[in-house]
């Protein structure tokens, strides 16, 4: 029986149309995003465009400074970039220790499915597509670990690394590593599971 896929709010697909905008580069680092353009764009009052501003400069896409206005947020600096990166594998190392023993049949066939979508996307060089799909699978885990709590924090520190993804330029490396992730897990070691999980961040 197929799932149900659930509804998606006007706020929640006009979100998901900047942000795949930031990733594929239409809208350049330093592009000022005007709220009434994209009222114009995408038919809507000014309040949800505003709620939709506010939610991706909280994920780290959009910067807002006074006099200044709402623009694309630059590449994280080598040095904040390696820092992000270690929180986030802080995060996603431990939540895999408290999946341990925890992860049931219909866990392992929900991964297998984004990691099918991942494939799909890179073969079709979907690659906004693509860093969806990478970002829902380790959503995943991490929801599973420590719920919505733990996803928050997560989610801060992987939407303000997404900018600088450029994994994409290599996809069988990165379906592979997503497939080794699974497999590790699906067979219980943690340790080889964390192994590649650190292979995958970078």
């Amino acid at each position: 029986m197929a799932r149900a896929k659930p509804l998606v709010t006007i706020r929640e697909q006009i979100a998901d149309s900047l942000r795949s905008d930031i990733i594929a580069g239409n809208l350049k680092p330093g592009e000022r995003v005007r709220e009434e353009v994209l009222a114009d764009k995408f038919g809507v009052s000014r309040g949800p465009i505003r709620d939709v501003l506010l939610q991706l400069n909280k994920e780290g896409l959009l910067s807002s400074k006074p006099n200044c206005g709402v623009t694309v947020n630059h590449q994280l600096a080598p040095g904040l970039h390696s820092l992000m990166k270690s929180l986030r594998l802080k995060i996603e190392v431990d939540s895999l220790k408290l999946l341990k023993g925890k992860l049931v049949q219909e866990d392992f066939e929900n991964l297998s499915d984004i990691v099918d979508n991942l494939h799909r996307a890179l073969k079709a060089e979907s690659f906004t597509e693509a860093t969806e799909q990478d970002l829902a699978f380790h959503r995943y885990l991490v929801r599973k670990a420590g719920g919505d709590d733990l996803v928050n924090v997560w989610t801060s520190v992987a939407l303000r690394m997404r900018i600088d993804y450029q994994r994409i330029s290599k996809p069988k490396e990165s379906y592979d590593e997503h497939k080794a992730i699974v497999s590790a897990l699906e067979a219980g070691n943690m340790k080889k599971a964390a192994d590649a999980l650190k292979a995958n961040i970078r």
